[in-house]
């Protein structure tokens, strides 16, 4: 599948996320295949849409699944508040790249439909370049 166009959230978000493992694998001298792993499922995870239900859910149905939500968006937001804690950088990347990650985050069905999805094979061989500041 073609790489996303500049202009969408998904793929400034994983041109970013390339850029940075890059530099990472750079300064360690080691492939990171997990942490590449991690951010393909990550593509994958952000494409996904929520299938129309076939049956219409109930008021008890619907806080279940909001409560499900909300956990593990508790879940995200503890492991991001202690990385941040724990390193100053983190809190000044994630400050920095916010106009990148944060449409892809808070993304509804409709612009998640619009998303590339992530093709495991191709996004070894398309390395973007990170811009010099």
């Amino acid at each position: 599948m073609p790489m996303a166009e500049e202009g969408k959230p998904d793929a400034q978000l994983f041109q970013l996320l390339s850029a940075l493992l890059v530099q990472v694998e750079s300064l360690s001298n080691q492939e990171e295949v997990e942490l590449r792993a991690k951010i393909e499922a990550l593509g994958l995870e952000v494409t996904k849409v929520p299938p129309k239900p076939s049956k219409n859910l109930d008021e008890l149905e619907i806080a279940e699944e909001l409560d499900k939500l909300s956990a593990k968006l508790d879940e995200v937001d503890q492991m991001v508040s202690s990385a941040m804690a724990a390193d100053p950088q983190v809190q000044s990347l994630l400050s920095s790249t916010a106009n990148v990650w944060m449409p892809v985050i808070i993304a509804n069905a409709e612009e998640r439909r619009a998303f590339t999805v992530i093709d495991g094979e191709s996004s070894h061989e398309e390395q973007p370049v990170l811009p010099s500041h």
